[in-house]
């Protein structure tokens, strides 16, 4: 009976320590480090920047892909992006009525692209993009005419 009383302290102890330890380990990942890949993009990661850029670029397209185009005339175009080597991402066309407030979002989003280039040490293919030589109505739609498509 004297081994009992002395062994049963033990016993209780030890299965105390086994279920606090067992508990313990479920929660044992929570306070390790998440995966870079998993981790919520914040406004200081490029992730994020890119996103911003994306919507960006995004908005301008959508400001004027709804355009009907019925004249060419009444329509310009204008290098759009930044490359990290130079040169512009793109040339996009605009309806002429619309140019002053266009062209100040086109240049502010080029302005965002140099910057995050820098920023990040983006490389790029550095083809140089060829301005277009002229723009045509096809369906109601613009379109850049480069030597490539004519």
């Amino acid at each position: 009976m004297k081994k009992l009383f002395f062994h049963f302290p033990m016993i209780v102890l030890c299965t105390a320590l086994t279920l606090v330890s067992c508990n313990t380990s479920k929660n044992a990942n929570t306070n390790l480090p998440v995966d870079i890949a998993d981790r919520p993009a914040d406004e200081d990661s490029q992730k994020y920047e890119q996103a911003q850029l994306d919507k960006l670029k995004a908005s301008i397209e959508s400001e004027v892909s709804g355009e009907k185009c019925t004249d060419a005339s009444e329509w310009a175009f204008a290098p759009m992006g930044a490359k990290s080597c130079g040169g512009p991402q793109q040339y996009i066309a605009y309806p002429k009525k619309i140019e002053t407030a266009f062209l100040q979002r086109v240049n502010d989003y080029t302005d965002k692209v140099k910057t995050f280039n820098e920023k990040y040490n983006i490389m790029s293919d550095c083809v140089m993009i060829s301005p277009p030589t002229s723009l045509k109505c096809i369906h109601g739609k613009i379109r850049l005419i480069t030597p490539d498509n004519n």
